[in-house]
């Protein structure tokens, strides 16, 4: 799995012009999922996201995680972050997990934020989505597990 993260000072996706997900300060992740991840590697990447010390103390310094703050994570599928341009000029998406595969994962992986306790709100599988995000710093970082 792989995720392009962002420290959000909010973030909310919509779908048909209508908000379905939404939070305050917190993570911003884009997940995509490959072939060969289980969910071992939703777990793992969870574990991650709750962990990553990314957000900002008392000093600014990045320094605390999800877990250590009332941080939220809004978590959106996004099959493009296995997009290879190695060749041509058109994206090959082989790399990307079917779509059935995919969803689990991100299900399993929402489920085990929540599990740690997070507060999570979600995109919605397979829809055309515009996410918006205040990008905090701004900070972006690329996991992989």
């Amino acid at each position: 799995m792989r995720a392009l993260v962002q420290r959000a000072a909010e973030a909310r996706v919509r779908v048909d012009g209508q908000v379905i997900g939404e939070i305050g300060p917190g993570l911003c992740c884009l997940v995509g999922v490959t072939h060969g991840d289980d969910r071992d590697a939703a777990v793992k990447l969870a574990a991650k996201l709750w962990n990553l010390r990314i957000l900002a103390d008392e000093n600014g310094h990045m320094n605390r995680s999800v877990a250590d703050t009332s941080g939220e994570l809004l978590v959106v599928s996004q099959f493009t972050l296995y997009g290879d341009t190695r060749k041509g000029r058109r994206p090959s998406f082989i790399a990307a997990a079917a779509p059935d595969e995919a969803n689990e994962l991100i299900d399993e992986l929402v489920a085990e934020l929540r599990r740690l306790g997070a507060t999570v709100a979600t995109g919605s599988f397979g829809a055309n989505m515009a996410v918006e995000l205040t990008n905090d710093g701004p900070v972006t970082l690329m996991l992989e597990v």
